[in-house]
């Protein structure tokens, strides 16, 4: 998963500039239907497509070492399951997830390839294990 010109450029400032760049309290998992792409100079950074409508949110997960546990060789994954709500009807193919820093809007922080594509249909409950959301900057 590699994160975002969003990221990059806050941990530049942070290291370089002594800007501040503050530690998230919550985390927000998203899913798209398109593949994810960034533009240098543009703003928003990232292109990243939500589905909309029929019960799609993007789920909350607190960031700490006990739902995230500490980054060994440089990446770290989910120990919690993380669970969408049910769908109401259609809302398309999902075929990456991503990490932002709002339940709305907000920022990308980073994003990656499912393993397999999930056509979520009325009555689907989109659900990720424990250790399936791998978190690098690979």
């Amino acid at each position: 998963m590699p994160f975002t010109y969003y990221v990059d450029n806050g941990l530049i400032g942070l290291l370089f500039n002594n800007t501040a760049f503050s530690a998230l309290a919550t985390v927000y998992l998203a899913v798209s239907t398109t593949t994810p792409s960034q533009t240098k100079g543009s703003v928003p950074y990232w292109n990243f497509t939500e589905p909309v409508g029929n019960g799609y949110a993007r789920v909350a997960v607190t960031a700490n070492a006990t739902d995230f546990p500490t980054p060994t060789v440089g990446s770290t994954n989910n120990a919690v399951s993380v669970a969408f709500p049910q769908a109401t009807g259609p809302q398309g193919t999902v075929t990456y997830f991503g990490w932002f820093d709002a339940a709305t809007n907000g920022n990308l922080i980073g994003y990656g390839a499912l393993n397999t594509s999930q056509t979520i249909v009325s009555g689907n409950v989109l659900t990720f294990a424990i250790g399936q959301l791998t978190m690098s900057n690979n």
